[in-house]
C-alpha cells in the first residue's frame, strides 16, 4: 500500500478530473487504472457525492449501510494514511470507458461550480500524516453517525451527511477553513446521533415508545 499524498493546490480539482477523462482512451478501464489516475482527492470527493443523498430529512433505512459502508472505508484509509485497501478480483474489474468518461465530464462540471468557495487554505491542517489521520479519525466518525440506526429521526443522517462533506471536499482542495468547519459539524453530529441512542436504549423495557418519543421530539425541535 501507498502512503496518502494530497496533490498539488495549485492544481483546482476540476482540472485534475478533466486529465484523469482525457487519460482514459480504451473502450475498457479497470478500477485499478482508475483510481491511479483519479488519486485520493477523487476518492474524497466521490466520498462527498455518496453522502449527498442523506442530505433529505428523512432516508430509507437499507441507505445508510449500502452508501455507509464504502465511505467508512474511504475515512479509515485516510485515517491510516493508506490508500484503500480493495481484493484484486475487484481492482481488476474493467468498466465502459465511455461510461467513466462521462461520469467524469459531469463531476468536472460539478466541481467547477464550487471551487470559487473552496480554495487552498490552512494547508498546515492537511500538511503532515498526523493531521491527516486526525480528519480521516472525523470523517469515521461522521460517517459511524450516519448509518447509526435512527432511519425516522428527522436530520440524524442529515448532519452527519454536512460533516462528511465539508470534510472530504476540504480535503480534496487542502481547504483548512472548510475542514475545520467540518470538524464542528461531526462533533455536533455525533453528539445529536448518539444522544438520541442513549435515551432510545435507557428505555429499556419499552424501545419503542421511547423510540416514538423521540421522533416526536425531534419533529417538534425542527418543526417536522
Amino acid at each position: 500500500m501507498t502512503a496518502v499524498q494530497f496533490r498539488n493546490p495549485e492544481v483546482r480539482l476540476s482540472a485534475a478530473l478533466e486529465a484523469t477523462r482525457l487519460a482514459i482512451t480504451g473502450h475498457r478501464v479497470t478500477l485499478r487504472e482508475l483510481l491511479s489516475l483519479v488519486g485520493e482527492q477523487g476518492l474524497l470527493v466521490f466520498c462527498s457525492i455518496l453522502a449527498m443523498p442523506f442530505l433529505l430529512p428523512v432516508t430509507l433505512p437499507f441507505m445508510s449501510t449500502a452508501l455507509g459502508l464504502p465511505m467508512l472505508l474511504i475515512g479509515l484509509a485516510v485515517f491510516s494514511n493508506r490508500v484503500p485497501w480493495l481484493p484484486n478480483r475487484l481492482l481488476d474489474h474493467a468498466l465502459p470507458g465511455d461510461t467513466v468518461q462521462h461520469i467524469l465530464e459531469r463531476a468536472t462540471r460539478a466541481a467547477s461550480r464550487f471551487e470559487h468557495l473552496i480554495r487552498p487554505r490552512l494547508l498546515a491542517i492537511t500538511a503532515t500524516p498526523l493531521a491527516n489521520s486526525l480528519n480521516g479519525l472525523a470523517l469515521v466518525v461522521a460517517v459511524l453517525a450516519l448509518m447509526a440506526p435512527l432511519p425516522l429521526v428527522p436530520f440524524a443522517n442529515t448532519l452527519p451527511a454536512v460533516g462528511v462533506i465539508l470534510l472530504c471536499l476540504g480535503m480534496a482542495e487542502r481547504d483548512g477553513t472548510v475542514i475545520l468547519l467540518g470538524h464542528v459539524v461531526t462533533a455536533v453530529a455525533a453528539t445529536f446521533v448518539g444522544s438520541m441512542l442513549w435515551l432510545i436504549v435507557k428505555a429499556g423495557s419499552n424501545p419503542k415508545a421511547a423510540y416514538e418519543a423521540v421522533v416526536t421530539f425531534v419533529q417538534g425541535l425542527f418543526g417536522g
